[in-house]
């Protein structure tokens, strides 16, 4: 679970809300307009249609749930881990891991072992790990353009909105009405902003800092599988890996045994 994203939205709403309510002479009934909303939320959603097939469409609920159900990678648990395996497969042979892949929750882990144990030559273990980085990149890229296009959308048929409440206000121009028919027509404009700037934009940059924190975490794996399968000694893997993470959460392995 992201804490951040579960207070940050809220906060963002309920810092709306209360402006709202403190300002003088402000209503709820004001801020809300059908016809706004459907051209800004609409037009988004018709708009992501022409850019994206359907299915990219439909997973995007599964898409935005990783903002807020996350798990992030614990980069010094998992070196210390492929630390373990490399004394291992030191002590034992590399035949010896075989018998610790039930230890090893990450199935990127389990891939780069399982290879090393049936022989593969180390460029081809490289050359499929990367390739793997590479399709989840891939995958986690697409996930987020769609979020980044409607985060550029919505402002866009915001102030198609106003310009279409403008049109429709001038063709009935009186004085009576001017005022009422302007704050109609600068709701699709605020409707577009709040939807591209509290929801979409900040989902995309969300996804693409778990994005980081998975790939990081993945080229740990692909570094640590090939110094076990060179026959490196496990301290100099360990200081390898140990680059990844900030000093201050640096571990030695020999003083936590």
């Amino acid at each position: 679970m992201d804490t951040a994203s579960i207070i940050g939205l809220p906060l963002g709403c309920a810092l709306l809300v209360i402006a709202i309510m403190i300002a003088p002479g402000a209503s709820f009934g004001a801020f809300f307009d059908a016809p706004s909303f459907m051209v800004v939320i609409g037009g988004s959603i018709a708009a992501l249609f022409i850019c994206f097939p359907v299915r990219a469409f439909l997973n995007l609920g599964r898409i935005v749930k990783n903002v807020f159900f996350n798990t992030p990678p614990n980069v010094p648990e998992l070196i210390e881990q492929i630390v373990s395996l490399a004394e291992t497969a030191r002590r034992d042979g590399l035949l010896a891991l075989e018998t610790r892949l039930e230890e090893v929750s990450d199935p990127f882990v389990v891939l780069g072992i399982q290879m090393a144990v049936d022989g593969t030559r180390p460029e081809i273990i490289e050359d499929i790990m990367r390739t793997e980085i590479d399709a989840v990149a891939t995958r986690h890229s697409d996930g987020k353009s769609v979020l980044d296009q409607m985060g550029r959308f919505a402002p866009a048929f915001g102030m198609i909105g106003t310009l279409m409440g403008l049109i429709i206000m001038l063709g009935d121009m009186r004085p009576e009405t001017i005022g009422s028919g302007m704050a109609v027509a600068l709701l699709t404009t605020l409707y577009g902003a709040i939807l591209a700037n509290l929801f979409c934009l900040p989902f995309a940059e969300k996804l693409g800092f778990i994005n980081k924190k998975e790939l990081v975490a993945m080229e740990i794996i692909v570094r640590g599988i090939m110094g076990i399968q060179s026959g490196d000694n496990p301290r100099v893997i360990e200081q390898k890996l140990s680059t990844f993470v900030p000093p201050k959460l640096r571990t030695d392995s020999r003083e936590a045994a």
